[in-house]
This record gives C-alpha cells, sequence and structure tokens, in this order.
C-alpha cells in the first residue's frame, strides 16, 4: 500500500525520491488509464502550491485530456496553441512564470497564475504532454522542469500502455 513520504529538501534529491515512488507505483500495472492516474495522484500529494495536475494525450493531431486532477479543463488542445499545444509543437518543456503573459494561453482554470508543460516522448514519438497549473506567479523554475522532465521519462515506459 502506498503511504505519504518525507522528501528531502534537496531538491535533486527530492525528484529522485519521487522517480522511485513513480517507478514502484506502476511497475506492476500495464493499463495505461490506471497508470496515468496514479501519476497524477503520486505528482499531487508531491507538488505543493499546485491546482491542476494532468495530462493531455496525443491523438488524431490534437492533445486530448486525459486523467487529471483538479477543476474540469479543456478537453482539445490543438497543438501549437496556448503552453501546452507549444509543448507538444515544439517537443520542449515550457516554464512559464505568468500565464497571462503567455501569447495565446487558454485558461481553463482562472485560478491558474504559472504553468510547467513537459511533452512526453516515447520511442520517438509523441505520447502526450504532463501538464502542471500553480495560483502563485513564479512557482515554477527552470531546475523544477528539467527534474519533472527526469521524471517524465522514467516513468514514460510504465505509461505507453
Amino acid at each position: 500500500m502506498f503511504e505519504p513520504v518525507t522528501y528531502s529538501k534537496n531538491m535533486e534529491k527530492k525528484y529522485e525520491q519521487l522517480c522511485k515512488q513513480g517507478e514502484a507505483l506502476l511497475s506492476d500495472e500495464k493499463d495505461q488509464i490506471a497508470n496515468l492516474s496514479n501519476i497524477t495522484a503520486l505528482l499531487n500529494q508531491f507538488l505543493d502550491r499546485v491546482n491542476w495536475v494532468g495530462f493531455y494525450l496525443f491523438k488524431e493531431g490534437e492533445l486530448v485530456l486525459g486523467p487529471f486532477q483538479g477543476l474540469p479543463a479543456c478537453i482539445r488542445i490543438p497543438v501549437g496553441n496556448g503552453v501546452c499545444g507549444t509543448a507538444a509543437e515544439t517537443g520542449k518543456t515550457q516554464v512559464v512564470k505568468n500565464v497571462h503573459q503567455f501569447p495565446g494561453h487558454i485558461a481553463c482554470d482562472a485560478q491558474s497564475q504559472s504553468e510547467v508543460v513537459v511533452p512526453i516522448i516515447i520511442d520517438g514519438e509523441l505520447f502526450g504532454v504532463l501538464d502542471i497549473d500553480s495560483p502563485d506567479i513564479g512557482r515554477f523554475s527552470e531546475e523544477e522542469g528539467v527534474l519533472l522532465e527526469k521524471f517524465v521519462q522514467r516513468v514514460a515506459p510504465f505509461i505507453r500502455g
């Protein structure tokens, strides 16, 4: 059974603990929806000052809402639109300190002020994106964006289904 963990204060060590938890949580399950759902729950418990954690999956040329924790969200996002669509189009993590200054930002939750979106690439193909929102301006650092990329790379083999 899963139990909450006291994480290291060092950000790199904290994210290494998260990676190990994610791998252990997913290693015995093959169902994609179950694994994506557990990852959102794990991240929602792990991260402070966030109001939305979830996935958009790449299907038929657009991003479609997947498992998430938070308020109801936009269901479809065209590639290239908003923060999620930009991450999907460029294949690069987007760390946005103030979403209101991001050209074309799509406001699903009016409370969101900052956002980090990590593209998920599996076997050279876009699988989707991990999207995390915060009600605080400047919540996510570039370092945290890199650590979330590493987390996604570590759990990707378990989420492809």
